[in-house]
């Protein structure tokens, strides 16, 4: 169950401000910008943050990091809280024509959650729990987290439901644990859908369903959740939750394996070991084994050795020829 999630994505949060004005025609993006230059010009703080956005994807102008950077700051430097929190993403990533400075990043994120935007809290709440660019201190993570979970932020909640979960800065609270995992799951968050699933799996903070687990196991495994998709294969292989169907265990593996899961990686080995959901294929069960074994999973590599002295060294080298070409082609 992967805990927490990091702070956002400074891509993810300007393609969110940038689909505003998606779709345009060229003429009528060419009339927004020179709109929008005019106030920026004049000094509003809003306008500066849409030019900001139109520079740093070179929409209706030729991108330009270092333009963009320009206009969030003087919309930062006026207290707008949405420049001041891209700005801090800049500083946090080393993006955008500025260096990477987690002090600047924390300094700006907290200036605009202590406005109320929501993203900063969580973004806040993210490098106290990490420590950086402030001293770690999880009592202020989980303060930042809640402020933005409260406010419907949903990477906040799941990261608010793992701090009790793990009893870090809080009580270990398995029920409040599950209740903002669940609030965040009901929001579409796979990564809180997930951990929801492994909940009911263990019954920890809810009844023992595995019904119920398996189903928000695949509500997260549709959306490309590599471990969620890795526990619906457990789910399928095992026949609990879900009538047990091999052939769709190894499905979920497969696409977990793809994404570099090691556990799933590990899984599809050991199918094609015993010949359950596909043919029996040493060489496949190697191929599998041995990326789950390259990053570090002891389980892997005792399999993976245990394997090595039932093949040939000439289909060893065979399977180790196939695992770098795998790796080359999922970098």
């Amino acid at each position: 169950m992967r805990s927490s999630l990091p702070v956002v994505v400074l891509s993810a949060f300007l393609f969110i401000l940038f689909a505003g004005h998606a779709g345009a025609e060229p003429n009528a993006v060419e009339n927004i910008e020179r709109q929008i230059r005019i106030k920026a010009e004049q000094g509003d703080a809003s306008a500066q943050t849409d030019l900001g956005v139109m520079y740093a994807s070179g929409n209706g102008v030729i991108q330009d990091d270092k333009q963009a950077a320009f206009w969030f700051r003087k919309a930062a430097e006026q207290g707008y809280a949405k420049s001041q929190l891209i700005l801090g993403l800049m500083y946090n990533e080393g993006q955008g024509g500025v260096a990477q400075d987690y002090s600047q990043a924390v300094s700006l994120f907290r200036k605009a959650a202590e406005q109320g935007l929501a993203t900063a809290q969580y973004n806040l709440g993210v490098m106290y729990a990490r420590g950086e660019g402030v001293t770690q201190d999880n009592e202020q993570a989980v303060a930042w987290y809640r402020k933005a979970a409260e406010q419907g932020e949903a990477i906040a909640q799941n990261n608010l439901g793992a701090m009790y979960a793990n009893g870090e800065g809080v009580a270990q609270d398995e029920k409040q644990a599950a209740i903002w995992y669940r609030k965040a799951a009901e929001q579409g968050l796979p990564t809180a859908q997930n951990n929801l699933g492994a909940m009911y799996v263990k019954g920890e903070g809810v009844v023992q369903n595995d019904k119920q687990a398996a189903e928000w196991y695949c509500k997260a495994a549709e959306q490309g959740d590599a471990e969620a998709q890795n526990n619906l294969g457990v789910m399928y292989a095992n026949g609990k939750g879900v009538a047990q169907d091999e052939k769709q265990a190894v499905f979920w593996f497969r696409k977990a394996a793809d994404q570099n899961e090691a556990m799933a990686q590990l899984n599809l080995g050991q199918m094609y070991f015993n010949g359950t959901g596909v043919p029996q294929d040493y060489a496949q069960a190697y191929i599998w084994t041995d990326l789950a074994a390259a990053q570090g999973l002891e389980k892997a590599v005792k399999a993976r050795d245990s394997l090595a002295n039932m093949l040939t060294p000439a289909q060893i080298e065979e399977g180790q020829k196939l695992v770098r070409e795998w790796v080359a082609t999922h970098p």
